[in-house]
């Protein structure tokens, strides 16, 4: 029975983080996709969790701990739909390409993938405002007199991820059609030249 009860609560919590999240994405601003979906997931938590704890408080079905339970299995829920649908969606190149073969008529040659990103997908998906615009929103980099520049936070996080690719991502990945390191440190071939563009 409690497992009923559980599965129909959690069925009215989705249903709520679905229509904030539609209402929120159709009717109000959103700065960054990823903030704005795990704010969303946050609000449908407080609101079903209420009903929930209320409803159950009046006719005690569940224990403490098993309420608890079911918060976090909500919280940890609309965690995982704020980065699996929306922010993956809105991110991926590979989802992109596979719109972008659609649009095409199911096919675009080989040769001319990198044309494709270069003159389609970056202007098309406004690539450097949607990025330049997180890492403003999270505080990574300012702009100053023209020039983004990187926080403490951003040379923290920049420092991190280096650190986290050069030793815990595949050092033989497949890449074009043979396996390569050549993601482990991408700059490596990069680090002493000046493009002009340095601030």
């Amino acid at each position: 029975m409690k497992y009923i009860y559980a599965l129909a609560c959690t069925a009215i919590f989705i249903i709520v983080l679905i229509s904030i999240y539609l209402i929120h994405i159709n009717y109000f601003g959103v700065d960054v996709v990823l903030y704005s979906a795990l704010g969303d997931a946050a609000i449908a938590l407080v609101v079903a969790g209420l009903l929930f704890l209320v409803t159950f408080r009046v006719t005690p079905v569940f224990n403490g701990f098993e309420k608890t339970l079911v918060l976090l299995i909500w919280l940890l829920g609309g965690y995982a739909f704020a980065i699996s649908i929306p922010t993956v969606l809105d991110r991926s190149l590979s989802f992109y390409i596979l719109e972008k073969l659609q649009q095409r008529g199911g096919g675009i040659r080989e040769s001319s993938m990198s044309d494709v990103f270069i003159h389609e997908y970056i202007p098309e998906f406004r690539l450097v405002d949607v990025r330049l615009t997180e890492q403003l929103e999270s505080g990574s980099v300012v702009i100053e007199d023209g020039c983004v520049r990187l926080t403490e936070k951003g040379q923290r996080l920049a420092s991190f991820s280096h650190y986290f690719r050069r030793h815990f991502l595949p050092k033989r990945r497949l890449l074009g059609g043979q396996y390569s390191d050549d993601l482990v440190d991408p700059f490596k071939q990069d680090d002493a030249v000046e493009r002009g563009y340095e601030c």
